[in-house]
């Protein structure tokens, strides 16, 4: 069973904080795979992964490329991931990952969409009612993470 994990965005947006929480998993010498909610979130995700920093880019690969099962990142819209990731990100809480083939599964989602607040309640909520232990993160003004009880 994955380590569960809730990223509430309060005070950054998901294209500042995705970079830096991918930096850190390649650094574990993890491989990451994004789920994403829509197929134009992903192209976005997809171009802003390229340029995110004038010095820096996070090489990656959609899933219907003809070699993602090779990608360190990996986007798609599916629950599999072909890259065999440890770390699944859940964006905008698009597709929910298998929790059994990876290490741990982020879900990601903007405090000021109540879209995507309403979604991350039900989702947290589907989980409890599993049993599955998971954490929840919530920025403070000063944007540093702090787990909630």
């Amino acid at each position: 069973m994955a380590e569960v994990l809730f990223y509430h965005l309060t005070e950054t947006r998901l294209e500042e904080t995705l970079p830096q929480l991918l930096e850190k998993t390649l650094e574990k010498g993890w491989r990451a795979c994004i789920h994403c909610g829509d197929e134009d979130k992903m192209m976005a995700l997809d171009q802003h992964l390229w340029t995110y920093r004038d010095d820096s880019f996070l090489a990656h690969g959609l899933a219907d490329d003809e070699f993602c099962d090779q990608q360190p990142i990996l986007l798609t819209m599916t629950d599999t991931a072909q890259n065999k990731a440890e770390v699944r990100f859940v964006v905008d809480m698009g597709s929910e990952p298998d929790n059994e083939s990876c290490e741990r599964i982020v879900y990601m989602f903007d405090g000021h969409d109540q879209v995507q607040l309403e979604k991350a309640r039900a989702q947290w909520k589907q989980l409890s009612t599993a049993g599955v232990e998971k954490t929840y993160w919530q920025q403070t003004p000063e944007r540093r993470w702090v787990k909630k009880a």
